[in-house]
């Protein structure tokens, strides 16, 4: 059965790639090579190409190990940790009451 592919917008692509690229600067400047890393983080040297490269066909995990062999572990807990949005969305549902007041007996 062939995998079935998920398509994804530029943008996202863009955001991908810089993320690869992050990845591989942080390991040029520990001086750890590709094998070392790939080794560490118990993957083939292949996928690690393709984590530096944003591919988004390597599974979150794989991206997450790798950020930890590089010690950078503690930068998953930025991703979605400042959500503006959502929190305007929760305080105007917070101004909005739908329960009714029942109505005082004469």
């Amino acid at each position: 059965m062939a995998k079935k592919r998920v398509i994804i917008s530029p943008t996202l692509e863009d955001l991908l790639s810089t993320v690869g690229e992050n990845i591989k600067l942080a390991r040029l400047r520990r001086k750890i090579t590709a094998t070392m890393l790939a080794e560490r983080a118990g993957i083939s040297r292949v996928t690690l190409r393709k984590v530096e490269n944003g591919e988004s066909s390597v599974t979150m995990a794989i991206y997450a190990n790798v950020l930890f062999c590089l010690g950078l572990e503690k930068d998953l807990l930025r991703l979605a940790g400042d959500d503006p949005l959502g929190r305007r969305l929760q305080d105007a549902e917070l101004t909005h009451t739908t329960e009714r007041v029942a109505k005082r007996k004469k």
